[in-house]
């Protein structure tokens, strides 16, 4: 019987990150999928920015920077004009260093991930599915057929999910999925294209004609682009027979796009549902195995990763002895909320660029140009649309985790972005550990009791761009090793750490 700390199942980018981020912290891993070969298609190509930051923390933000696409500004059109144009470069300047919208399609990140993970010694185990699985006595016993067509056992002290919609984890914990199907057909298709749209940044058509988004790919100066649209009427009927000749022109007319050759094609029905639970036990669920929603705003594979960082250090802190298993509850109560904000988020997001019908029509086709051109004239509606798509906003505020408040931050948040020309805040956080922020001066009992305990202190001198961030001068902050802010604190006393740490059973060593 082979033996490990956590079996993963499922080897899509949340199954990949959570076992990158457990052995970059020494833990013993598998990684089963059933697949023979990683996938070869784009499928998921949006990074957004708050992924981006966590992934400093596993190297990895500059390699995806350099090798995708940076998309800059997102463009509405109406009746064939562009009607207004969100520039993600100004909006987000000084929220974050990745004020854009990464494109890199996701058989590219995937193999990535994979050459990371490998030089920890950690590969793939391919064409190994899981057959079911049973706890005892602290243990899980999973059951598995290898590539050979051989039964095998495996022993874990913990199991992953991350075996898609249709996860056999979650049927075998029979763990409620509730939700729907929107009635739409979608297609996606990846495109060589000409047009005034194939220019790098993103277009949405929002018209009487099916909707239809226009996505750049890595290289889009040669024409290279994504368009995901939708199929109505009677032809939805036939969606897996149909061909990208039988999908409507009209949205391309609408954008002056020129489709000249296409690369791939394939049509799906979008779903929305959240898991009743993301725990049982030993076992987790991450990513689509425990939420599925509409593609808007390419929230899916970013929320997948975002629940695999959540998971993998809860899990390596509890697996070294350096907390308590009732850590590992903390993991539910903050994805899974997040995970219905955001269901419900992009189905109304959804329900209207996609809404049918004479007044629907009116609506999107005249009332939302006008207050879209409106409203994105104003600084803080694009600031507030560029932190809702790019993530930077979840927080885990009011949550077990997360206490007090200083400045505008509040136990539970982002770190905000401070940075001039002398410092980064940002650049500490490439730690996989605790560590405390102070802006301004520490006080000496601070200063001893971080040292005591292990717990890097930094110390960014007072000015203008931590006050202009929403911090507090003098105040600590305590970040959890995701970079999240765990306490807020206006006073310098260390002994707020030390009844944060005893109430929850962590011991903030490495």
């Amino acid at each position: 019987m082979k033996r490990c700390d956590v079996l993963i199942i499922g080897a899509g980018p949340t199954g990949l990150v959570l076992a990158l981020w457990l052995s970059k912290l020494r833990i013993k891993v598998r990684i089963l999928d059933k697949t023979a070969v990683p996938g070869t298609t784009s499928r998921a190509l949006a990074v957004q920015a708050r992924t981006l930051e966590l992934y400093r923390q596993l190297d990895l933000a500059d390699a995806i920077v350099q090798r995708g696409h940076t998309v800059p500004a997102a463009n509405l059109w109406v009746k064939g004009e562009p009607v207004a144009r969100l520039p993600f470069e100004t909006i987000g300047k000084d929220l974050t260093p990745y004020s854009f919208l990464e494109m890199y399609p996701q058989d590219e990140h995937e193999q990535l991930l994979i050459e990371r993970l490998e030089m920890f010694g950690v590969s793939v185990e391919r064409e190994t599915e899981l057959k079911n699985f049973e706890e005892a006595d602290g243990y899980l016993t999973a059951h598995l057929i290898n590539a050979h067509g051989q039964e095998e056992t495996c022993e874990a002290r913990y199991l992953a999910g991350c075996d898609g919609a249709r996860s056999t984890v979650r049927k075998t914990l029979n763990t409620g999925f509730p939700g729907g199907t929107y009635q739409q057909v979608f297609y996606v298709a990846d495109v060589d294209a000409a047009g005034p749209p194939i220019n790098g940044e993103l277009h949405v058509d929002l018209d009487e004609a099916d909707f239809l988004a226009i996505f750049p790919l890595a290289d889009a100066g040669r024409g290279r682009a994504r368009l995901i649209g939708t199929v109505r009427d009677e032809r939805a009927e036939h969606a897996e027979t149909l061909k990208f000749e039988d999908v409507s022109s009209r949205a391309m007319e609408h954008l002056k796009v020129q489709v000249l050759k296409v690369n791939w094609f394939s049509t799906y029905r979008v779903h929305h549902r959240v898991a009743d639970h993301f725990r049982s036990g030993r076992t987790f669920l991450l990513g689509d195995a425990a939420h599925v929603h509409s593609p808007a705003g390419g929230q899916g594979m970013n929320t997948g990763i975002g629940d695999a960082i959540n998971l993998a250090w809860k899990l390596a802190a509890v697996l070294k002895g350096n907390a308590s298993d009732t850590l590992l509850e903390s993991y539910e109560t903050e994805r899974i909320e997040f995970a219905r904000r955001l269901v419900a988020t992009t189905d109304r997001v959804f329900s209207f660029v996609t809404a049918d019908g004479p007044i629907a029509n009116i609506v999107r086709t005249r009332l939302a140009p006008l207050l879209l051109a409106k409203a994105t004239s104003l600084a803080v509606v694009r600031e507030f649309m560029f932190r809702t798509i790019s993530q930077i906003t979840l927080n885990y505020r009011g949550m077990p985790l997360s206490t007090g408040s200083a400045g505008d931050v509040h136990g539970g948040d982002r770190l905000p972005w401070a940075h001039d020309g002398d410092f980064d805040n940002f650049d500490t956080l490439s730690s996989l550990s605790w560590q405390v922020h102070v802006y301004g001066l520490a006080s000496d009992p601070l200063v001893a009791w971080c040292t005591e305990h292990g717990i890097a202190l930094h110390i960014f001198p007072w000015g203008p761009a931590p006050e202009a961030a929403g911090l507090a001068r003098n105040a600590f902050y305590l970040l959890r090793p995701d970079t999240y802010v765990a306490i807020a604190e206006l006073s310098s006393d260390p002994k707020v750490l030390e009844r944060y740490f005893n109430a929850r059973g962590i011991q903030p060593g490495p």
